[in-house]
């Protein structure tokens, strides 16, 4: 009887425990995030063809709409006015497992347009608050290697989730409708547990509650520009490209994906001790000069295993683009940090609010046109890394 009311006491200890750190509250971000993001996106271009019988018009259209919310996500500041920057994360990590719940319900233009919206306002203002809190709670010396462990824990729970959609659909004959349901509706469970679970932790310093843009920020908002442009054309026409021109099937997709979590799992922590080791300027030109020779090769593809090499390579220099938050998060003022990542995100989001449309009109005349522009844009990228400052004895300097 004592043995197993030590053993209660030490279970309870172990769960307080798990709940009483800002670090276990971001792995649980982390994790929750792919559940519902991991099974929307992966599923989006089949369900989109199949059920709504979209055209390349129409998934370019729906990509934009579900940039809107990145767009707007400088409206932040209007949400910390009244919400802590935890309940907010909270609140969005729910909206994010609602729209994809309801997702396979809506099978028409209109419907998949809304659902979508709902999934990404969540999304966006998540993506936003946990960059924010990321960087506003853990030290400069260590944010690439823990951004890097964040990164991994998304990838093995989206490989986790990959792999069960893999199962349900291939031998259970589960149909989109119960795969979003299941995706979203666990999501929108670990956020309440979040809610319920977790302290309120206190605000370190007090963040900056007015709009505002820095010109010492300069560099960071155009690279984060020029990222969100071209970050575009591969979320967007290179999942596109597989299920139009080579037939990719929704097993085949979900595979893929499952390849591109387990390296990236892999991978990930790797890039953030590269990034503390040989700073971020040379691992965003790293970064840059791979997507320019991807981005041609993608324009040049006429086999399905060379699209399938250059998704999967475009995938694995991606998890270098964390560089760009230490990089801020070692220029920043810490009460710049929240506001700068709302606008950051929303400089991000304006040309993947346009672009995803536009080249849709382009990629009916000519896929390898819309692969060439992103390349011009990597190679604008490239050149901007050379007014990165440097660090030097914990300063940034130009």
């Amino acid at each position: 009887m004592k043995i197993k009311v030590a053993s209660d006491t030490v279970s309870i200890m172990n769960i307080k425990a798990f709940f009483a750190t800002r670090e276990q509250l971001l792995y649980l971000f982390a994790a929750a995030v792919p559940i519902a993001f991991t099974a929307w996106n992966s599923l989006l271009n089949n369900f989109a063809i199949e059920s709504a019988q979209f055209d390349g018009e129409k998934i370019g259209l729906l990509q934009s709409i579900r940039e809107v919310p990145g767009l707007l996500a400088f409206s932040i500041v209007f949400v910390l006015l009244i919400f802590r920057q935890q309940n907010a994360a909270y609140l969005s990590l729910f909206l994010l497992g609602l729209g994809t719940l309801l997702t396979g319900f809506f099978p028409t233009t209109l419907g998949l347009y809304t659902t979508t919206l709902i999934m990404s306002v969540g999304f966006h203002y998540l993506e936003t608050l946990n960059n924010s809190l990321s960087l506003q709670w853990i030290d400069t010396k260590n944010a690439p290697s823990f951004l890097g462990k964040l990164s991994a824990i998304r990838s093995f729970i989206g490989l986790a989730t990959l792999a069960t959609l893999y199962v349900l659909m291939k031998f259970f004959n589960v149909g989109y409708v119960g795969i979003y349901v299941l995706s979203g509706g666990l999501t929108m469970f670990l956020a309440l547990v979040a809610w319920l679970g977790f302290e309120h932790f206190k605000d370190d310093v007090l963040q900056e509650t007015k709009l505002f843009m820095r010109k010492k920020y300069w560099i960071f908002y155009v690279l984060t520009f020029l990222a969100g442009a071209r970050r575009q054309i591969v979320v967007v026409f290179a999942g596109f490209l597989l299920v139009e021109k080579f037939h990719f099937t929704v097993e085949n997709m979900v595979l893929l994906l499952i390849t591109n979590t387990v390296l990236n799992m892999i991978f990930a922590p790797y890039a953030g001790k590269l990034i503390e080791r040989f700073g971020e300027k040379l691992s965003l030109r790293i970064e840059y000069l791979s997507i320019v020779l991807i981005f041609i090769l993608y324009g040049l593809v006429q086999s399905q295993s060379m699209a399938v090499s250059l998704y999967i390579l475009d995938n694995l220099f991606f998890t270098i683009a964390i560089a760009l938050k230490t990089y801020f998060q070692k220029i920043a003022d810490p009460k710049d940090i929240a506001i700068t990542s709302g606008v950051g995100f929303t400089i991000n989001h304006i040309a993947a609010v346009f672009l995803p449309f536009t080249l849709g009109i382009v990629w009916i005349y000519s896929h390898s046109a819309v692969f060439f522009i992103g390349a011009a844009i990597a190679v604008v990228s490239f050149v901007l890394t050379f007014f990165i400052a440097k660090k030097e004895q914990g300063c940034v300097y130009m």
